[in-house]
This record gives structure tokens, sequence and C-alpha cells, in this order.
């Protein structure tokens, strides 16, 4: 595994429950700015593994960016039951439940 995917997975694990933060932010946190897809895919590839909060990471825009209604009814119920309002059921308002971490977290 290399330090950056180490970083990745070390940072969305540090997530708090009822907040969340972006594809981008966690790349920029763990090193690579422009690395918000290497950030899908190792969560997609790792999430079961590691058992990361997978579903406390929105894009950008702070939306649920999963494709499928059934993957994405999943993010909004978990992020529900940690009690993040959700507007129209697949938008998270990042600046209510952002978490802003430090480069050393």
């Amino acid at each position: 595994m290399t330090p950056y995917t180490e970083r990745v997975i070390e940072i969305i694990r540090s997530i708090p429950e009822g907040q969340v933060m972006t594809y981008g932010q966690i790349s920029r946190l763990a090193g690579s700015p422009r690395g918000a897809r290497q950030v899908v895919r190792i969560l997609h590839a790792m999430s079961k593994k590691y058992k990361l909060p997978w579903h406390r990471v929105v894009n950008a825009k702070g939306e649920i960016a999963i494709a499928d209604d059934e993957g994405a009814s999943l993010q909004s119920f978990l992020l529900q039951s940690e009690d993040i309002e959700l507007i129209e059921d697949r938008l998270v308002s990042l600046e209510r439940y952002q978490a802003h971490m430090e480069e050393n977290t």
C-alpha cells in the first residue's frame, strides 16, 4: 500500500460521526491536491476491508455522488442516522457539517 493510500484511509477513519468531508478535501490533506478521483477508487476498493465510514464522504458540492439509487439511499440513510440533515435526500450543507482537519491529522 502506498503512503498516499495509507494517509487517505487514516483521514477517512478520522471523520467524526455527524460530519462529512469531500473527496478533494481528503486528497489535499493526504498530499495530492488533484487526487479526488483516487480517493474515490480507494473508497470503492477498501471500504469493507478497512471498515471505513465511506458514507461520510461527499462531492465538492456536498452531494451524494453515488449514481445507483440503492447505494445513494443507503448513504442517505446512514448520514441521517448520524443526525445529518439532507436537502432533497442527496445534499449535505457543507457549511454546517463539513469536518475541518489540520494537515497532520
